[in-house]
């Protein structure tokens, strides 16, 4: 045997990643399968929980077809957050799990707002009632499919049931469950409050264990199935986003991570637990600490749709159209001439919890062609980062004193320039693509012994920085007057989204 590897599994909304990593953090070899996704009604998103398990064994059987299984020590799991699947006593699958994009649940986050007070909930999960947490959708389950609810034995997130499938074990980790919303995160515990009312305790979920910790092993029908080592180490990883920023060496007060995804989500360490409609609170998957996250559903979705269906070109067929309409954006000033855009394509999370909030562009004239259109679109996603940041600093009373950058749109040197002129911080490009995998990876090294502690692990093997991107002084100023401008937008226009919504609402029913 030789040098001996972890794997990282990073089971994503549309595939599962499957990476042997070494003690430097470099890739030995990669599995990748697709998981498919079926929109049985327009807004809602469901997926099979044995698809996940179908992927991960495809992309796991690809790496242990290039490696010796027995250098494979440990392994560990970043997963879609917020996802959940409900099985039966036999640990089947009682109806398709329902995805954390799922628009369904709108009702039922006004319904448990109203029970519980917004203030309660967001005191004990962290997160501000939203559409997007599990808790919302058993709501829905619970008022529209109760004969599901009565047959469940299990509610499920996909990293519990991935180790479940390998393991047997009814386990997951801290970083996984929290997100589900039904987490006291300063008691560490399901949280009973929230959940009687459903008709659910703490007894329906699997056991909720410490980042890094060894939560089971590799059964022998597993072993069979994915050519794993039977007895390999399975250890408690976390959520993807968390996971990413491990993966940045995000670990203590100063660095953040920005992941310009197709979401775009952002995250700073604490050392305390704190709250506020600014951000969302997670476990950090070191193990210690929280991340107060900032989250916009749009990111390189919002690239995509611009080149697709605004510009009508294709992006697939003609990569380099991204190319060319970055230079056009490049040669634009700060604020696109005078065109100032909010990203709300698929409504606000983090600050405003708004599910009717929509995109706009303002200042709109003659002059303007697609590249204001395409710098403007990278100016208010960049706005919006530095918008909470600046919360979340004035918060910690610290400031954060470097982004790493990752995800398909770090690529984009421009607006990697762009967020570092917009937040006034040094953004670092890190040469992992990866990053999501790689936390769990640490993970999966911690739980192997090769580190003593976290903070060694993260050094040893965190993304290494390829670039370093400062801010230029001049931009940073303007870009604070721009700022100004584009924090004054949302509360002009809430009262507008919301008669706005009601009227396609009413419209639908006709």
């Amino acid at each position: 045997m030789t040098d001996p590897l972890v794997l990282g599994i990073d089971s994503s909304t549309t595939a599962t990643k499957a990476i042997a990593w070494d003690q430097h953090g470099q890739v030995v070899v990669e599995g990748r399968a697709r998981v498919p996704m079926s929109t049985p009604r327009p807004g809602y998103f469901e997926q099979g929980p044995q698809d996940w398990w179908a992927s991960a064994v495809t992309a796991i059987c690809q790496v242990t077809a290039a490696v010796d299984p027995d250098r494979i020590q440990a392994l560990s799991i970043a997963n879609q957050r917020e996802t959940f699947a409900v099985l039966d006593a036999d640990g089947n699958a009682v109806r398709p799990g329902i995805l954390w994009l799922d628009e369904r649940s709108g009702d039922d986050v006004r319904i448990l707002a109203e029970r519980h007070g917004i203030a309660r909930i967001r005191q004990i999960t962290g997160k501000t009632p939203d559409p997007t947490p599990a808790i919302y959708g058993l709501s829905w389950l619970q008022r529209n499919e109760p004969e599901t609810l009565r047959r469940t034995a299990h509610v499920v997130e996909v990293h519990g049931y991935l180790v479940f499938r390998l393991t047997g074990q009814a386990a997951t980790s801290r970083a996984s469950a929290d997100p589900l919303g039904v987490y006291d995160m300063e008691a560490d515990r399901y949280a009973d409050e929230l959940l009687a009312p459903l008709g659910l305790g703490p007894d329906r979920f699997f056991t909720a264990n410490r980042p890094g910790t060894v939560i089971g092993e590799v059964s022998a029908e597993t072993a069979e199935a994915t050519g794993l080592r039977a007895g390999t180490k399975v250890v408690a990883g976390g959520g993807d986003g968390q996971a990413g920023g491990l993966g940045c060496g995000v670990i203590e007060t100063g660095r953040a991570y920005c992941n310009l995804g197709t979401a775009t989500v952002s995250g700073v360490w604490a050392s305390r637990y704190m709250v506020d409609p600014g951000w969302r609170t997670m476990s950090s998957v070191s193990g210690e600490g929280f991340i107060n996250e900032l989250c916009l559903r749009t990111g390189t979705y919002l690239t995509d749709w611009f080149v697709n269906n605004l510009f009508g070109l294709d992006g697939v067929a003609d990569p380099q159209a991204y190319a060319r309409l970055e230079a056009e954006a490049a040669a634009l000033p700060v604020g696109s001439d005078g065109l100032l855009l909010t990203p709300w394509w698929l409504g606000s999370m983090t600050p405003y919890w708004d599910n009717d909030a929509r995109g706009t562009m303002i200042g709109l004239s003659a002059e303007h062609g697609r590249g204001h259109f395409y710098r403007a679109k990278m100016e208010g996603i960049a706005l919006e980062q530095a918008l909470g940041i600046g919360k979340i600093e004035a918060a910690l009373g610290t400031s954060v004193t470097e982004i790493v950058a990752i995800g398909g749109g770090s690529r984009s040197d421009l607006w990697c320039q762009i967020l570092a002129d917009s937040i006034g911080r040094p953004v670092l490009r890190s040469s992992t693509v990866e990053a999501s995998s790689l936390g769990a990876g640490i993970c999966a090294a911690m739980g192997a012994g090769w580190f003593g502690d976290m903070k060694s692990a993260v050094g040893s093997m965190a993304g290494r920085i390829e670039r370093r991107i400062e801010p230029d002084a001049a931009r940073h100023a303007r870009y604070g007057e721009l700022l100004a401008l584009f924090e004054r937008l949302y509360p002009q226009l809430r009262a507008i989204y919301a008669d706005l919504a009601a009227f396609k609402q009413k419209g639908s029913r006709r």
